[in-house]
């Protein structure tokens, strides 16, 4: 039986006080989005993939989903149901047997929960995982308690609701016009039997800032392996060629030699995150001999072992840089050189750290012939 994932991505929520829909906010090195891909990808049983996302947001989204083989994104409506619609739609085209929707804000589920569903739609065309209610449930009007809720025959629904595909694109057609909160009440609307299968506490939806900082908590607790990286690097002095130092250009009479923009600094920290992955040197993976390395931007190693360590199922911990210069000073630039790093590393700013030394005019550095860097990288990556 062909099963596919259909993930509703295109909302604008801001609850989470973030700059960006909060699908596409980094938790601990990997889109919100990107990890609700990623567990439906790895899951034996699910087919494909596809998205249901805003138009504005393309960018964003090819930037999440960087390397995978997805089906192709959808545009989807103003409102959620209109957004499952148009998804159903457009999965026609590869006649599926199931379909999961599940929201991209719930990035916590499991591959266990995932085949209880599976197992759920061998028997029945709707399924929906619930968790029970532990709560006393009280009714309102206004401010004042009218009522309680029978918690022993209440659930709150969770994603993904799972379904027989024709069956729930049946159910869109037909009742499109009605206004819902989720698809399973389509599924009542047209008379479907739904079952019940057993949700999961941890797969909580993502709304708040309060919700993203736990969420960025219950990861960082799971990553336990700690491991430790060093790099080194020189580059000599060359007369016609900027001066890039930590991602920035600095002002100085000289740049420094090398294939590519020679940005010692940034080549050390690349080591340094290699290491840490026992990935072997910078050398490695981008070989000097490549003419295509040519005058290449030294951001595009660093952002490689970062994609690394997250590909891993690690997150960056802290980075520390050291310069070692009689000139220029890296005093007026350092603050400039942490915010771009940690720009590039996706991680706070006070976890970057930067400092220039000299060797007291002593060895090459000391008699001004090129700058030397040095640096140390921790990772945190799964047992």
């Amino acid at each position: 039986m062909k099963a596919i994932a259909l993930i509703v991505a295109a909302g604008r929520g801001h609850r989470t006080g973030e700059s960006l829909p909060k699908q596409y906010v980094d938790i601990a090195g990997k889109t919100v989005l990107r990890r609700t891909i990623d567990v439906f990808e790895e899951h034996p049983g699910i087919d494909d993939v596809c998205v249901v996302i805003n138009e504005d947001d393309k960018a964003l989204y090819e930037q999440s989903t960087k390397s995978l083989d997805l089906l192709p994104w959808v545009a989807g409506g103003a409102e959620r149901q209109a957004s499952v619609y148009k998804g159903l739609e457009f999965l026609a085209k590869y006649s599926p047997d199931y379909v999961l929707i599940h929201d991209a804000a719930r990035p916590f589920l499991s591959h266990d929960l995932i085949t209880r569903c599976l197992v759920g739609l061998e028997t029945c065309d709707a399924v929906l995982p619930a968790v029970s209610i532990v709560d006393t449930l009280k009714k309102l009007s206004g401010e004042t308690i009218t009522g309680t809720i029978d918690r022993c025959t209440t659930v709150a629904a969770q994603t993904p609701q799972s379904f027989a595909y024709p069956s729930i694109l049946a159910a869109h057609r037909a009742f499109s016009e009605e206004a819902v909160t989720d698809d399973i009440a389509l599924a009542e609307l047209a008379g479907m039997t739904v079952q019940r299968v057993e949700g999961d506490p941890t797969n909580v939806k993502i709304t708040t800032a309060e919700d993203m900082k736990m969420a960025r908590q219950q990861i960082t607790r799971q990553l336990t392996d700690i491991h430790i990286g060093q790099g080194f690097d020189v580059h000599a002095f060359a007369v016609g060629r900027e001066l890039w130092l930590g991602g920035v250009k600095i002002p100085h009479e000289k740049g420094l030699k090398g294939h590519s923009d020679a940005d010692v600094a940034l080549h050390a920290l690349t080591d340094a995150l290699l290491g840490a992955l026992g990935a072997g040197d910078i050398g490695v993976h981008f070989p000097p001999s490549e003419e295509k390395w040519k005058g290449m931007s030294s951001d595009t190693f660093v952002e490689h072992a970062a994609r690394l360590v997250a590909e891993a199922g690690g997150i960056i911990g802290n980075v520390d840089l050291t310069i070692i210069c009689e000139a220029p000073k890296i005093g007026p630039h350092r603050d400039a050189m942490r915010r771009r790093i940690a720009e590039i590393l996706h991680i706070e700013e006070n976890r970057v750290g930067v400092k220039g030394t000299t060797t007291e005019k002593l060895g090459f550095a000391g008699r001004g012939e090129g700058i030397a860097a040095q640096a140390i990288a921790t990772i945190r990556l799964p047992e």
